[in-house]
């Protein structure tokens, strides 16, 4: 049975981990995990901000997907996208999910972040 999600895994080019380090450390306030030896040795970089982890893996031909995504909840959303644009990245905002104040971003590899919380109704 599954109990839960333990990351998810995303792509980047190879030597774009210092781009990546400064926009999910930076940008969204994550905190960088130690990969094993033996994964550290193939390149990119983990990140988590409580429960969440997303690793970002190289890969040769990387091309970032135009759909594919994870969604992140956040709280105080207002904010937290302002936080992204004061560090200069696009928030691109969303209606189409009822009951939630949604936007996108990409991070410099151009995958793509939706950032979403639930409205009281």
């Amino acid at each position: 049975m599954i109990a839960a999600v333990d990351h998810v895994q995303l792509a980047a080019l190879a030597g774009s981990e210092p781009a990546l380090r400064t926009y999910y450390v930076d940008v969204l306030g994550m905190t960088e995990l130690p990969k094993p030896p033996v994964l550290a040795a193939r390149g990119g970089c983990w990140f988590q901000a409580g429960p969440v982890q997303l690793h970002l893996g190289i890969e040769a031909d990387f091309r970032p997907a135009k759909k594919a995504h994870p969604g992140l909840r956040v709280t105080d959303i207002e904010t937290f996208a302002e936080r992204l644009e004061a560090h200069g990245a696009q928030v691109h905002w969303d209606v189409g999910l009822p009951g939630h104040r949604r936007f996108y971003s990409y991070d410099p590899a151009g995958n793509r972040l939706e950032f979403l919380e639930p409205v009281d109704r």
